[in-house]
């Protein structure tokens, strides 16, 4: 027999096992009405009340539901409501100036926009035939309380879940087709490696808006697991709310458990978690001493991750093995800075160029509307992932060099970005780095150093060059550091390296030399 695996399956589990169980308790701050702690019970109810409110819109199955919000319980239940009545969520990065999200809202053709209260004078200009402020407005004037809503005709586990627009961190964004199926399967293979169970208590530390959280919403559901919600990320804040509400599991990158280690120092009394507490960590490389402060600091085990929007988005896990237990800390935290081994139903290689290639349930059916984009991405029947990588041949496990684009190639050498800012970000007067080519008569390109120093630390451009050159090969060193007060991200923690690199190549035809 076989059966669609639809989102449906989990909130169907959610009401079966665990209807009077603590589902999700919002965030306490919302700018709008806050959703009452809800059981997985009333959040099966207020799913169907958003689905009758859309039939009676007259939005038909396949329509596109644009959601710009920050995390909430509302943003929660639409990554439900939308897609298990057959049509597809769009959920939009909600740090996007207008003009982007106009054109995310545009390219995807969304009929229906639900906009943040705090973000509704900012997107007044963004239109669709169907407009609400989630919050009072929705809850009176689009959702039916106590209305069968229509079901899906003919469930479909290929059918297009949710369109989700990549980060833009080189060009205009791209709108990502994940499927039902491609959603189950992440959900499913994620929950098997982070160990989750109907006991763990899971805090969205993670935008929901990028790549659905994740996927964990969903798994989280299809165990009973409760499920606590933050608008936004707050060192101070998740440590409270890891105490308060007995936090087991927790997603996100880099600067979120950079901000939580920052807190953690100030912290009245014993750091809450300790021993309990496992957090996964993406959307960029850790570094290295980030991984032993987390583990020495907090109490906390770290795992990572590595995926793309495009791929739902797990393609590798990495833990630290029995074995690696008895390893140095810093030895330990080097080989959990890696990607990790494959996950489960996933394979990888390595092209002859040096690009990581993925095959597996959870790539992408497409990119919205762009068919040769999606073409290029599925070429030969696996995707390019532009990421460059290398396999270690004692373990299988995967470690990332660096994206295509940002390897810098100085004097004919290929230098990775990401092991010069691990080396950097090792100094103990660093917070933050990046490293960039930039323009060099000589040498084509070389090695660049963008330093945010921690609160009350010093050091001379001389200084940081040294200690790379202490640590790695000459060429691979930054010959200038640049002091600055900040490095901006995307909402994901990524650093737009395009953005840093515009400056210094500025009136070139290309941005290599």
């Amino acid at each position: 027999m076989r059966t669609p695996m639809t989102v449906t399956d989990f909130l169907d589990r959610a009401e079966l096992g665990f209807a009077g169980s603590p589902g999700v308790i919002d965030e306490p701050f919302q700018p709008g009405p806050v959703v009452p702690e809800s059981t997985y019970g009333r959040l099966g109810e207020r799913v169907r009340a958003w689905q009758a409110g859309l039939d009676a819109l007259g939005v038909g199955e396949g329509e596109r539901v644009a959601v710009v919000s920050h995390n909430s319980a509302r943003l929660l239940e639409l990554l439900f409501a939308v897609p298990m009545s057959g049509r597809i969520c769009v959920p939009v990065n909600f740090r996007l100036k207008p003009e982007e999200v106009e054109y995310v809202v545009r390219q995807s053709g969304a009929s229906v926009l639900l906009v943040d209260p705090e973000l509704d004078d900012a997107l007044s200009g963004v239109k669709a035939r169907h407009r609400f402020v989630l919050g009072q407005q929705t809850e009176t004037e689009l959702m039916r309380f106590g209305v069968r809503p229509r079901p899906w005709a003919n469930p479909d586990e290929d059918a297009t879940a949710t369109i989700n627009y990549t980060s833009g961190t080189t060009a205009r964004p791209k709108g990502v087709q994940l499927t039902h199926r491609n959603i189950w399967v992440n959900g499913l293979t994620f929950g098997l490696h982070t160990r989750v169970w109907e006991r763990d208590v899971y805090l969205h530390t993670l935008p929901m808006f990028h790549c659905n959280g994740w996927g964990m919403p969903f798994v989280m559901a299809g165990l009973g697991v409760k499920q606590v919600v933050l608008r936004k990320v707050d060192g101070a804040e998740i440590l409270r709310r890891v105490e308060e509400h007995g936090v087991t599991l927790m997603c996100g990158a880099p600067a979120v458990w950079n901000a939580v280690l920052d807190a953690a120092a100030g912290w009245s009394g014993e750091v809450p978690g300790r021993d309990r507490v496992r957090i996964v960590c993406a959307g960029a490389p850790p570094p290295s001493r980030m991984i032993q402060r987390v583990e020495a600091e907090l109490g906390w085990e770290f795992t990572q991750i590595y995926g793309l929007t495009e791929t739902s988005p797990l393609l590798t896990f990495n833990r630290a093995a029995a074995a690696d237990l008895e390893l140095p800390a810093e030895e330990r935290a080097h080989r959990l800075a890696r990607a990790g081994l494959p996950a489960l139903g996933v394979k990888l290689k390595v092209s002859d160029a040096g690009e990581v290639l993925a095959r597996s349930n959870v790539v992408l059916e497409g990119y919205w509307d762009k068919p040769e984009e999606t073409a290029a991405a599925l070429e030969d029947g696996w995707f390019h992932t532009g990421d460059g990588g290398t396999f270690d041949a004692a373990d299988g496990h995967l470690t990332i060099s660096d994206r295509k684009k940002d390897v810098i190639i100085t004097g004919g050498e290929n230098v990775s970005s990401i092991e010069v800012e691990d080396t950097i970000f090792s100094h103990p007067a660093v917070a933050e780095v990046a490293v960039i080519g930039v323009p060099h008569e000589k040498w084509g390109e070389t090695v660049k150093a963008l330093v945010v120093l921690a609160d009350g630390a010093t050091a001379e451009e001389s200084e940081i060059i040294a200690h790379c050159k202490e640590r790695m090969a000459g060429y691979k060193a930054p010959t200038t550091v640049e002091f600055r007060d900040a490095i901006p991200r995307t909402a994901t923690g990524k650093i737009q390296k395009f953005k840093l690199r515009e400056p210094y190549w500025a009136g070139r035809e290309r941005g290599v030399n």
